[in-house]
């Protein structure tokens, strides 16, 4: 065995005293369940409480993942934004399912989300790309995601442009950004139990949300 799984083996997973789950009290929607579930990772001091796991496929099945931010959470799905030029964006293009996963550790709490993805109303998508800070416009700006950089100073020069441009134009907004929606077609809820972790799965259907436990 080698030294650096005996340092992951030695490390501790979850806090001893983690949530109870009571199945039986959770909502028939599980939107509802999550916004309970986020809050509770708010009070708990969760850092970054907002950030999740999004991973997509081409049409190769290549998969990719990458952490992002949730933007909101409706009546449509979970929204969170890109732009359609980058590697996530043409990944959607060709294939247009995802997953989200967030995680909560303090808590022993994990959200699993599936389903299609919509690019939203280009209006929401402006809205979005407007709101964010004049560094994050500027950034956004610069529409060259994952592609080779020659050094930092390329990037700098290029960035301090853009935050020109932004700090001129108060309306500027990158014609890229695009608001995504994720419809979930399951979502699973688990927690971390020391007699069993518990898995909550809801599952999207002509009639409505119908749960069910799942073997951890």
């Amino acid at each position: 065995m080698s030294e650096f799984r005996d340092r992951l083996r030695g490390l501790p997973t979850f806090p001893d005293d983690l949530p109870p789950f009571a199945v039986e009290a959770t909502p028939t929607d599980p939107l509802a369940l999550f916004a309970a579930w986020f809050d509770d990772a708010v009070s708990a001091g969760v850092p970054a409480p907002h950030a999740a796991n999004l991973a997509t496929a081409d049409a190769a099945g290549a998969v990719h993942a990458r952490t992002l931010t949730l933007k909101d959470v409706d009546a449509d799905g979970f929204w969170f934004a890109a732009h359609a030029t980058s590697p996530k964006g043409r990944d959607l293009a060709e294939n247009p399912h995802a997953a989200l996963t967030f995680f909560w550790r303090e808590l022993g709490r994990q959200v699993r989300v599936t389903g299609a993805v919509h690019p939203g109303p280009e209006a929401t998508s402006r809205a979005d790309f407007l709101a964010r800070p004049d560094t994050s416009r500027a950034a956004g700006l610069l529409a060259h995601q994952s592609e080779p950089l020659t050094d930092q100073a390329q990037l700098r020069e290029a960035f301090d442009a853009a935050l020109e441009r932004v700090r001129a134009d108060r309306e500027l907004a990158a014609p890229t950004w695009t608001a995504y929606v994720l419809e979930p077609a399951e979502i699973e809820f688990w927690q971390a139990a020391d007699d069993g972790h518990v898995r909550l799965r809801y599952r999207a259907g002509a009639a409505g949300w119908t749960k069910g436990l799942l073997w951890p």
